[in-house]
């Protein structure tokens, strides 16, 4: 009896540590569709380097979505095609839950249609808005309404979904209000589901970010943006973020780590191995990469634990790489 009374002991502690072990060798990631390729990139590399003795997953329920559950402790890093929001401050603050800020990445967020669509190469801001501003449900339906000189023919709508940072983004830089929109179109918070959609049908026109697009370029055609009527219009490509004339659909994407994840040494071993592949990675998938500089100061704020956020919970639109590397300077 005392024999089987010490088996038995020592199979209740092998149960009980066994999943522990299993659950701190794996890496939890969520979030937005748009930084999903790198960060998806950057997992095949990393496992790969591990040879699987770590597992990363990543998920995609949208920035929004994602910060839902980063602020609840239910994942270790967040990929987030914006910066945090106040709310969402105010949800990690209350669940404990502190966070460093890491920007890996420049997207240009691209507009797009269906390629056999032969009348339009380029597009305003102004016309976008006309699109999409929320006084264009039910009213805005065919595209000789937007422009006169455009065809009498529907305008099929995709865009993103209300937790998707691209969302957030698109709505405040062409409908100066982040979240307004109308909403009579075609949502998703995979951009998968979009470029589908848009690729199907002829009228269509959508918006998501630049990787979704270079990856289909034989299914989509992206429209030139000019800010201003008689303005250039502007084609997005790493040439025009670098430059900043692509504006104002340039833009950070960023992961957020969990300082109390970093804790383990896989999380911490898996983010220092994403600063260092993020700029090979982020150019594979035709997104931009920062300079080295911008690595190299991640590098430090996450070697020194800097937590928090220099954006203020506000998302910006129009910022551009070298404004962004002055305000990481300071962080």
């Amino acid at each position: 009896m005392k024999l089987r009374s010490s088996l038995l002991s020592a199979a209740v502690l092998v149960a009980s540590v066994v999943p522990a072990l299993a659950q701190a060798q794996i890496v939890k990631i969520d979030g937005s569709s748009t930084v999903y390729p790198i960060t998806e990139g950057i997992a095949e590399d990393f496992q790969k380097a591990k040879k699987n003795a770590v597992k990363v997953t990543v998920g995609i329920s949208g920035t929004g979505g994602g910060f839902k559950k980063f602020c609840r402790g239910e994942t270790d890093i967040q990929n987030a095609s914006r910066p945090i929001l106040a709310k969402e401050m105010e949800d990690c603050r209350a669940a404990g839950v502190e966070y460093i800020e890491l920007p890996v990445a420049f997207d240009a967020l691209t507009v797009v249609m269906n390629p056999r669509n032969t009348f339009l190469k380029s597009i305003t801001v102004e016309e976008l808005k006309k699109i999409w501003e929320p006084a264009a449900q039910g009213k805005i339906t065919r595209w000789n309404q937007v422009n006169p000189a455009w065809p009498d023919a529907p305008i099929k709508l995709f865009g993103a979904g209300s937790d998707s940072g691209t969302f957030d983004y698109f709505t405040e830089a062409i409908n100066g209000k982040a979240k307004s929109s109308r909403g009579d179109y075609t949502a998703s918070e995979d951009d998968n589901v979009l470029v589908q959609g848009v690729s199907q049908d002829v009228n269509a026109i959508g918006y998501f970010g630049y990787a979704y697009y270079a990856e289909n370029q034989s299914r989509l055609k992206a429209l030139a943006v000019a800010e201003k009527a008689g303005k250039p219009a502007v084609l997005p490509s790493e040439a025009s973020v670098l430059d900043g004339s692509y504006q104002p659909l340039s833009r950070p994407i960023f992961i957020y780590v969990s300082a109390k994840a970093l804790a383990r040494g896989e999380v911490r071993e898996f983010a220092d191995f994403y600063l260092k592949n993020a700029a090979k990675i982020a150019k594979e998938v035709k997104y931009v990469p920062l300079p080295a500089k911008a690595y190299s100061l991640a590098a430090e704020h996450l070697a020194k634990g800097k937590k928090g956020t220099v954006f203020g919970g506000k998302n910006e639109v129009g910022l551009k790489i070298e404004e962004l590397l002055a305000r990481e300077a300071r962080m």
